[in-house]
């Protein structure tokens, strides 16, 4: 299977899990094509797989290759037409307080404590909800890439995590985690606009968002975010409009 540019696709094996339970739609089941060994996946070759639809978790590397179900679409914001629509300039407004700080990728009680608050609001009975720091850090702090991890604070209180991977195109929305007892904060909108405007400071025309899933109200939301880009077969496209999702807040995962 030819995947990358020379001379990587040589050493780079890709293979294929068993079958196991979707996490975003009841009923079917998934499969995940695989980059292996982890070690070979350094910041080059990670951005060349991300253009082909991967996403990663921890240090493993994985595009989902499920039969007879192409409901995961690999999507992309193009940061330098990207407009708000009022909606997220409010949430943008709202959030003005927020003081963005760089911290090292490494374990923090106080990162972990807000984790699992919000895993337990979020995606409790999901199996992440459960107290285990090891799966915590092996998910999160563990990359072979270039990857910057940045709190958010209002005042002293710890507002939202998030984790992003750089790229020579753009920006990789890892993961972000936010303060659950302030649904109506927009943390997640807040978050994906901060992204954006990281993007264009740096001069970075792509802030990737992993997958669009227009079945699950956990997913569809990345809709809202144009001029948004899907990858089919092997070309990103413009995604034409759709109706706006209701307003649940982004998960910013996978």
């Amino acid at each position: 299977m030819t995947l990358l540019n020379e001379p990587t696709q040589h050493t780079l094996q890709f293979y294929l899990t068993a079958p196991y339970p979707c996490s975003y739609l009841n009923g079917p089941t998934a499969r995940s094509l695989m980059a292996a060994p982890n070690e070979l996946v350094d910041s080059d070759v990670y951005g060349q797989l991300v253009r082909q639809g991967f996403r990663r978790s921890g240090v493993y590397t994985y595009r989902p290759q499920c039969l007879g179900c192409e409901e995961c679409v690999p999507v992309r914001l193009d940061c330098t037409a990207f407009q708000p629509n009022r909606t997220q300039q409010r949430a943008w407004k709202k959030n003005a307080g927020l003081v963005a700080i760089p911290q090292d990728l490494t374990y923090r009680d106080e990162h972990y404590d807000l984790y699992r608050r919000y895993q337990a609001s979020r995606h409790s009975g999901g199996g992440m909800d459960q107290d285990d720091r090891e799966q915590y850090q092996r998910f999160l702090l563990s990359s072979n890439i270039a990857t910057q991890l940045i709190e958010f604070r209002e005042g002293d209180a710890l507002r939202m995590v998030s984790v992003i991977d750089v790229l020579s195109d753009g920006l990789s929305s890892v993961y972000t985690f936010y303060e659950p007892d302030l649904p109506q904060a927009s943390y997640g909108t807040f978050n994906i606009l901060w992204q954006a405007a990281l993007c264009r400071s740096l001069g970075l025309p792509w802030l990737y968002l992993g997958y669009w899933i227009a079945a699950s109200d956990k997913m569809a939301y990345k809709i809202n975010f144009r001029p948004l880009q899907g990858l089919a077969g092997n070309t990103w496209q413009n995604l034409p409009p759709l109706q706006p999702t209701s307003p649940t807040q982004p998960d910013n995962h996978e």
